[in-house]
């Protein structure tokens, strides 16, 4: 009986195993710290489209960081770094939105990406939905340009331009609108089906 008793257990974690594998995690990342940003709000769709298989965290301590010191960039890390680092850990994939604030990354983002630097972020599948009316090209382009320097794997089907009125987010906040949704949705299996093809890469499959 005890022998069955710990096979039963040995094929319950193994179940359990294989479950995990076939889940994703994405971690979304708004550049926004404005109430009601049209950022957040594609970020807050993108989680409520997002599959059974996939589970999508926003990241909420934007506003908690400290100014970026390298001096800082060791152990103890601030608090609010560890956390940003350990939800970086702990993630498959991230997607970003940001807004342009003077023609540039808004200092709070770039503040973030640039504690991503010293890790978290290395060889992670990346992706980001650019919101803007405006067009805001030079912005991505500057998220690019950093991310590359962080290792960052940046998925090309995953990063996209959709421009979003803010007349598009309704009273929950969400993007009701069909062909809007069905863009973000492309994003989110375009990061999923990069993750998916690393693990197969990685024998994790």
């Amino acid at each position: 009986m005890a022998g069955r008793g710990a096979d039963a257990m040995s094929c319950t974690v193994r179940v359990m195993e294989a479950e995990a594998a076939r889940r994703y995690t994405i971690l979304l990342v708004s550049g926004s710290l404005r109430g009601g940003s049209v950022n957040a709000g594609v970020l807050r769709t993108a989680r409520d489209l997002t599959a059974p298989s996939v589970v999508a965290l926003p990241y909420e301590r934007l506003g908690d960081l400290p100014h970026f010191n390298p001096d800082d960039d060791r152990d103890p890390l601030p608090e609010a770094v560890a956390h940003l680092r350990a939800q970086l850990a702990a993630c498959d994939a991230v997607l970003f939105s940001t807004p342009e604030y003077a023609g540039a990354l808004p200092g709070s983002f770039k503040n973030l990406l640039d504690w991503t630097v010293g890790g978290g972020i290395q060889d992670k599948p990346v992706g980001w939905i650019n919101a803007s009316m405006g067009g805001a090209k030079g912005t991505y382009e500057q998220l690019r340009t950093v991310l590359t320097y962080t290792n960052a794997d940046i998925v090309t089907g995953a990063c996209v331009e959709i421009p979003v009125p803010r007349s598009a987010i309704d009273g929950y906040g969400l993007l009701a609108d069909a062909g809007l949704r069905q863009g973000i949705r492309e994003v989110l299996d375009a990061l999923v089906a990069r993750v998916a093809e690393r693990r197969r890469e990685a024998g994790a499959t």
